[in-house]
């Protein structure tokens, strides 16, 4: 979906239907924020939380104007919008900001997170807070990291083997460590961006894809690929952040204030996507949706070896991806 004057221009025009509360046009400095799903994910939810924190902590001095439903474009035209100030406020998984940041790959590395809270621990360790300073240089201000959860395989047949995938088309996140993980496996990578894969799936564009449980649901693709094999092969992490322009022409109090609010709404976040997943995969299986788990565990890790001695010179070295493996 190319990025387009149209797609700020429709957002904007729909205002006063999404953005945060009854004080839309209050007299607070204006914070275009875009969402990529609905008012009743995760991804606008934690927005609508950060501006009822900062109506407490920060009154009248901001007014952010949520748009939802990837009406600003996928993850990165969003990016790139918020380089040229044109948008102010995101959600980003890691992958996409590999484009600008490629050492946040190492985040993407599939099986090397064992939970959920193996990786929060590291994030908030030394790893953390280098990548922090590197968005910083590419114009990304990052006050607080988010888990999507982990990413499965979804497919319009139950692809449980690694095997099984071969020859099949399946579409990525404009990653190249997505790419190699899937063309490593017999698959042929497509790059698509997100608000384009239901169609891409529909029409048999490509067959299969990776995703989490909840986006699974929130972008419908339960109706077009119902099977959901239980991979869990990366943890999508993912970060909140401001336009680098926008966060420059702030006072540090209001700094302060907003960075204070994301932290806030981050932990929510993480509590809400729990919540999501389970409500998600309810809605898949009452409407059609199945699960298989993942058959071969050794082979999908086999698989994921791969990767990780492919890209270890340009993350740090094998020996520092392995230490974080087997991190506390």
């Amino acid at each position: 979906m190319p990025f387009t004057r149209r797609h700020i221009t429709a957002g904007l025009v729909a205002a006063p239907a999404v953005f945060s509360g009854a004080r839309a046009f209050a007299a607070g400095r204006p914070v275009t924020v875009a969402s990529l799903l609905g008012e009743d994910k995760p991804e606008t939810k934690i927005w609508r939380r950060i501006a009822d924190v900062l109506e407490r902590s920060a009154p009248g001095r901001f007014d952010l104007r949520i748009v939802p439903n990837a009406a600003l474009g996928g993850e990165k035209e969003v990016a790139e919008g918020l380089r040229l100030g044109s948008i102010h406020a995101a959600l980003s998984t890691v992958s996409t900001l590999s484009a600008w940041v490629p050492e946040g790959q190492i985040l993407d590395l599939p099986f090397l997170f064992r939970d959920r809270g193996h990786l929060g621990r590291v994030l908030a360790g030394p790893l953390g807070a280098d990548l922090k300073t590197r968005y910083e240089a590419q114009g990304f201000i990052v006050p607080a990291y988010i888990n999507y959860g982990a990413r499965h395989l979804l497919a319009k047949e139950a692809l449980t083997t690694p095997a099984s995938v071969k020859g099949k088309r399946i579409r990525v996140i404009q990653s190249p460590l997505h790419t190699e993980l899937w063309s490593g496996l017999g698959a042929y990578p497509t790059p698509i961006p997100i608000p384009e894969t239901y169609n891409a799936l529909k029409t048999g564009v490509v067959d299969c894809m990776d995703l989490t449980k909840s986006a699974y649901v929130g972008f419908r693709l339960h109706e077009v690929v119902p099977w959901l094999i239980e991979t869990g092969h990366i943890w999508a992490s993912g970060v909140v952040m401001f336009g680098g322009r926008f966060w420059t022409g702030l006072t540090p109090p209001d700094r302060e204030a907003l960075a204070a609010a994301v932290i806030e709404g981050a932990a929510y976040f993480d509590v809400l996507m729990l919540a999501d997943e389970a409500a998600s995969m309810a809605r898949a299986a009452a409407e059609g949706g199945k699960v298989a788990p993942a058959e071969d565990r050794e082979g999908w890790q086999a698989g994921a070896r791969k990767v990780w001695t492919s890209f270890a010179p340009r993350l740090g070295g094998i020996e520092r991806i392995e230490a974080i493996a087997k991190s506390a």
